[in-house]
């Protein structure tokens, strides 16, 4: 039995559960607006997207780092590829989306690493700074991506493309050094260090790949939402928390041997909840209640610290 506890079996049968019973509890509120097969198949589409970008934030979750300019290097990488789309096609989109998405993926961990400063403040003001460059970008103009161009925006382009994501994680976390070396680096720094393991450089990987991601998300969000408007005033904020939020089902279930699938799985979960408050028609106040509450508690069950530690 405490063989079964700790397999990846016992993982999955966790998630399982907690899809059934969300879905049950909508469900039976509101039987004719949701749940449907093609309702469902929805949520599946949209929670990808977020799951990308979850599987990106893993890498600097896992070592107890940070990163608020996610949203802003979204929406600055979809300007971007955008506009390089109208002059060099699907080659221009992508390669604009993934290259300016780990470029200030690559900046900002060196930033990090120079500077010496807690993750949140360099993510924070690197997320002001994007928000204006994309501003200035997008010249005051919502970016439009091209109809010839949005293989993307749903299946079967969208799930090829995040089957590549989550194969290319499962790559690195299972034939490289840097998923082990991220994990020994989370669970205590100083030995890691005394180890041999260069901490800053795998830090600094760690945001590349994070924004490596967040460019693949930036393609998949500004083909679904064919749109793209610049935005000030930290409003990009709100962009980084639905993936932190399957990161923190993959953190949680990592002991399982399966952080790909439970962030997948987490992020559907997510759906299903704000899709019942949608078709229960809560006001988007509520969702928000909905969407910090559920932060928390996933923060308190996944990262809360052991009796007599330290919280920083």
């Amino acid at each position: 039995m405490q063989n079964f506890k700790s397999s990846k079996l016992y993982g999955f049968a966790i998630l399982a559960v907690m899809v059934i019973f969300f879905y049950a509890i909508f469900k039976v509120l509101t039987p004719s607006n949701f749940g449907s097969l093609a309702n469902l198949y929805s949520y599946f589409q949209s929670s990808i997207i977020y799951s990308v970008g979850g599987c990106g934030l893993y890498f600097i979750v896992v070592m107890g780092l940070f990163d608020f300019a996610v949203g802003s290097n979204i929406v600055l990488s979809s300007i971007i590829g955008v506009i390089l789309s109208e002059k060099f096609g699907y080659p221009g989109f992508i390669i604009g989306c993934i290259g300016c998405g780990t470029l200030i993926g690559v900046i900002i961990g060196m930033l990090y690493n120079r500077l010496n400063v807690p993750s949140m403040i360099v993510t924070v003001g690197i997320m002001l700074v994007l928000e204006s460059v994309a501003v200035f970008a997008a010249g005051g103009v919502k970016q439009t991506l091209a109809p010839e161009l949005r293989f993307f925006s749903g299946a079967p382009g969208n799930i090829i493309l995040a089957a590549f994501a989550f194969a290319l994680m499962w790559f690195i976390l299972n034939y490289t050094r840097i998923g082990t070396y991220c994990n020994a680096i989370g669970s205590n720094e100083f030995t890691a260090k005394n180890m041999g393991i260069n901490v800053k450089k795998y830090k600094l990987i760690g945001f590349a790949l994070l924004h490596f991601f967040v460019g693949i998300m930036a393609i998949l969000t500004v083909s679904y939402g064919t749109t793209m408007t610049a935005l000030t005033g930290m409003s990009t904020m709100s962009r980084n928390f639905q993936p932190l939020m399957g990161t923190f089902f993959g953190v949680a279930f990592r002991k399982y041997g399966n952080p790909i699938s439970a962030i997948v799985i987490g992020e559907f979960i997510i759906a299903i909840i704000f899709n019942g408050f949608v078709a229960l028609g809560a006001p988007t106040t509520i969702q928000n209640v909905v969407t910090g509450a559920a932060l928390l508690v996933i923060v308190t069950l996944t990262a809360r610290g052991g009796r007599g530690s330290v919280v920083k």
